[in-house]
């Protein structure tokens, strides 16, 4: 049985093994990934083993409209002690909002089910769209890492937002997990 949490005009539902070719399609698509993201050329045997190798500490969930089609993906993980999340959509959904529905959906998932006190996430200082995203999501900036990202051939600067669970309060979007 997969997780799926539910939202307004979205739901975010476990990545399973099965998934793991659309991944694959996705992640070797410069489309996909935009001008934003670098991601090195995997197969599907190299997914495979990526996935099996995936710690509790690491989920990865896609985000899919009401109907089932699949539009993106958000992720969270442990880097050291601090819970980041991240997350992309297919470039012919963005900007439609369902974005920053499933970063309120992440958030207020990881928040009633685990004793947080933070959540963070990064974005390359020329990513406004992200950034609104994780603004709308209720996310404060809170300073540049200088050159922290290494992305098509040079080092970029990238913003650190957080939000803390007394910022947060009560569940936005979440309206059941199953």
């Amino acid at each position: 049985m997969f997780k799926l949490l539910e939202g307004k005009t979205v739901n975010l539902r476990v990545v399973e093994k099965e998934d793991l070719p659309l991944l694959a399609d996705w992640y070797s698509n410069d489309e996909f990934l935009g001008e934003f993201v670098y991601s090195p050329q995997y197969s599907r045997v190299d997914w495979e083993k990526w996935y099996d190798k995936l710690t509790p500490d690491t989920k990865w969930f896609f985000v899919e409209k009401k109907d089932g089609k699949k539009i993106g993906v958000i992720i969270h993980h442990l880097v050291g002690t601090l819970l980041e999340m991240g997350y992309m959509l297919v470039p012919s959904e963005r900007k439609k909002g369902y974005g920053s529905e499933a970063a309120n959906l992440m958030v207020d998932y990881l928040f009633l089910s685990r004793g947080l006190m933070r959540i963070q996430a990064t974005t390359i200082v020329d990513n406004i769209a992200s950034q609104r995203v994780l603004e709308k999501a209720g996310f404060t900036r809170e300073g540049i890492l200088r050159k922290a990202y290494y992305c098509r051939g040079e080092w970029k600067d990238e913003c650190v937002y957080s939000i803390l669970r007394e910022e947060w309060k009560e569940p936005k979007i979440l309206t059941k997990a199953v």
